[in-house]
């Protein structure tokens, strides 16, 4: 799931933006309120984190404008203005939830997983469960199986696999799994990419009939049934 983080603070911004990104999530950020709006209304987000206030365009601002592009991104206020009318007005102008800063962590998350998972009305159903063969990986459970065996995966693991059931049954270069599930606009001249491949090989294609993981030579990956 992918995650927009609109706050000024550069340490929070960073705080939560590790956070969700442990839990398995991809993170974008902006400073400002304008740049803000610019990522909603192109990045095609399934939750956002927008502070109140913020520079150029304050938060309501940037929430009202979103609405009137026709963004329905859920939107998580977190705000050190915490009052009652401070979260009536949060939650009347067009967020979806209100949470005031100091907070604790495990319920922003609790709160972006569950905005996460809301369907905006008359869109298409949210796609929770990913399959490739006998393999089945649940988004909301953060669960994969091969079978009736249960893997247990790493966060970053789990992001890699998603990105390749997502893509099952086609290549998918390294560039590609660079910037889809490291947020590399350049290759950083490593084998990060080489090494998780092997671990998760190992862990959903060991002691199986069939190989689900496959390297097509001087092109990169891909994850299905080789005929």
């Amino acid at each position: 799931m992918k995650i927009l983080i609109v706050e000024d603070d550069e340490e929070t911004a960073a705080y939560i933006g590790k956070g969700l990104t442990e839990a398995g999530f991809v993170v974008d950020r902006a400073s400002n309120g304008r740049d803000g709006l610019f990522h909603a209304i192109d990045g095609g987000y399934d939750c956002i984190v927008m502070d109140r206030m913020l520079p150029q365009m304050d938060g309501m601002a940037t929430i009202a404008a979103m609405r009137a592009a026709g963004v329905t991104t859920p939107v998580l206020i977190l705000s050190a203005m915490g009052t009652p009318d401070d979260r009536v007005a949060g939650l009347t102008q067009g967020a979806d939830d209100y949470l005031t800063k100091p907070f604790v962590f495990a319920e922003l998350l609790a709160r972006v997983r569950l905005l996460s998972r809301r369907q905006p009305a008359g869109g298409p159903a949210a796609e929770t469960v990913l399959t490739c063969d006998d393999l089945e990986m649940d988004l909301l459970a953060r669960r994969v199986r091969r079978g009736t065996r249960v893997i247990d995966l790493q966060p970053r693991e789990f992001r890699l696999l998603e990105y390749l059931m997502r893509h099952a049954e086609q290549v998918v270069t390294r560039t590609m799994l660079l910037e889809g599930v490291w947020d590399y606009h350049f290759d950083p001249g490593s084998n990060v990419t080489d090494v998780h491949i092997s671990r998760l090989r190992r862990k959903i294609d060991d002691g199986e009939e069939r190989r689900l993981l496959h390297t097509v030579r001087g092109s990169g990956y891909k994850l299905g049934v080789e005929p």
